[in-house]
């Protein structure tokens, strides 16, 4: 009972769901998630987090044809579409031919329909897609991307695509992973002894980069208004539930912008990103809800979300996000019940203190209760590319603060003044040689100009509700961590 020709247009399961054409022949394919009674098949093809049951009419079909379905296994499903008798579904599939295109022994295919941990799963990072979490996790992220480019296009803004390979650290943090083709077991030496670069492919050391800011206000100083959306990479070796190894950022730079129209663009972009997804994802949104109630069950009442994932969205979205100082958010910090009585980890230190995020989701969660951006850091805790204040000491930087993650965005004001930006590079001890290029447009039509990186993966944590930020990207790169 299997033909490989259908002349049938094949449809998607998320079609066929809400067609009302009963009786029409259709084609399905797809994967099994449960298989019982010897005929009901039921198929999920990815289209959807919901499935679709298939009938196979055993008056016409023997139980030795049905043997290769099993959980797991691929399937071509001809038949009609019918209305659905059982509760739960509008419609069914009554089979009329099948094809097994890929089996799947029972015995060794992990993936059976019950529920499986998380840690489980990273193990088998090559089948977790086919999970419902993962499915939804991917569909949001095609949704989430996808919204970012019609954003900004919408808004006027140029893509534009920055190297990946780098010979200049925008963060001057130093975790960086080396690109180089010289031999590490032999490689040139100077006569101090140190590694000759000059011999290397690009002739000097290259890493994977950190960020695509810096080359990204080369092109706002021309296009005006542009933005990265590219992977970097951070050779940091942290375990932790907010930390990847590689992750995607997304980085607008707007020529004549200062630090409040950045701070309006970043509000904007994050509010549209939310209502895109409650439109177009609201599938996926309900499934990923129910499973952070699950969840939630087991922990102490204290310990639960006060709303779930899809109210904490429309909060987001329905709420203007606060705007106060550092030195504002310091004050509230150290008359804090938490810093009082000792309960903050990281204690609440002088002012320069930087702020971890036990911090950050204080402000958020208990004091204002809603998205906060906080302004004016301390100009030794930022980078040296950020706009210096007039008081001295601090510079207009802006980090977004949301419910659950903390940190999302972090941008500012760049700085534009050439001697001002000489004096913060010897500051930081940064090379001249190394960034000529940026300080020329400082010097040749400088102008005021600001942007921010959004950290994507972080985004995907605070869309989908999600706690270890190895499980919002297909394929974690993490210490130790670079299979599939």
């Amino acid at each position: 009972m299997s033909s490989s020709t259908y002349k049938t247009k094949q449809s998607s399961i998320k079609e066929l769901l809400i067609a009302k054409d009963f009786g029409k022949e259709i084609v399905v394919k797809g994967w099994v998630r449960f298989f019982r009674s010897n005929r009901f098949v039921i198929l999920n093809d990815g289209s959807t987090i919901n499935n679709i049951q298939a009938v196979i009419d055993l008056d016409k079909v023997s139980a030795d044809q049905t043997k290769g379905i099993s959980v797991g296994a691929c399937l071509s499903i001809s038949g009609k579409l019918m209305e659905s008798s059982g509760s739960g579904q509008a419609v069914e599939i009554q089979v009329t031919s099948f094809e097994i295109l890929g089996e799947a022994d029972p015995e060794k295919y992990p993936l059976q329909p019950k529920k499986h941990s998380l840690e489980f799963l990273r193990e088998i990072g090559h089948l977790r897609p086919r999970t419902n979490t993962f499915s939804a996790i991917l569909r949001l992220r095609h949704a989430m991307t996808f919204a970012i480019h019609k954003f900004y296009n919408d808004r006027g803004f140029f893509n534009v695509h920055t190297p990946i390979i780098t010979g200049s650290d925008c963060e001057g943090a130093g975790e960086m992973f080396r690109v180089t083709t010289l031999d590490p077991k032999n490689p040139p030496l100077k006569e101090d002894g140190s590694v000759d670069y000059k011999q290397d492919f690009f002739g000097k050391e290259t890493n994977l980069t950190v960020s695509g800011q810096l080359n990204g206000e080369l092109a706002a100083m021309a296009l005006g208004k542009i933005y990265t959306f590219g992977p970097t990479f951070r050779a940091e070796n942290s375990n932790t539930t907010r930390h990847l190894a590689e992750f995607w950022m997304i980085e607008p730079e707007v020529a004549f912008n200062e630090i409040t129209e950045n701070m309006d663009l970043a509000e904007d972009f994050i509010k549209y990103l939310i209502a895109y997804a409650l439109e177009n994802n609201m599938d996926d949104l309900e499934f990923l809800k129910q499973r952070l109630i699950d969840e939630e069950k087991d922990k102490p009442k204290e310990q639960r979300s006060e709303m779930d994932l899809i109210e904490k969205l429309r909060f987001v979205l329905n709420n203007k996000f606060e705007r106060i100082t550092y030195t504002e958010a310091i004050d509230i910090l150290k008359n804090s019940k938490p810093h009082k009585a000792g309960k903050f980890q990281f204690p609440i230190g002088e002012w320069g203190f930087d702020m971890q995020s036990e911090h950050e989701k204080y402000l958020v969660e208990k004091h204002f209760k809603k998205p906060v951006i906080v302004t004016n850091y301390p100009a030794a805790i930022k980078a040296f590319y950020m706009k210096q204040n007039d008081d001295g000491k601090t510079v207009a930087a802006m980090d977004v603060l949301v419910p659950g993650i903390g940190e999302i965005i972090g941008g500012s004001q760049r700085e534009d003044n050439y001697d001002k930006l000489i004096e913060a590079i010897k500051r930081f001890n940064i090379p001249e040689k190394d960034i000529w290029w940026y300080l020329d447009t400082r010097r040749f039509g400088s102008a005021p100009h600001a942007g921010f990186g959004l950290g994507f993966e972080r985004l995907m944590l605070f869309i989908s509700g999600m706690s270890n930020i190895r499980d919002v990207i297909p394929f974690p790169r993490a210490p130790k961590t670079a299979e599939f």
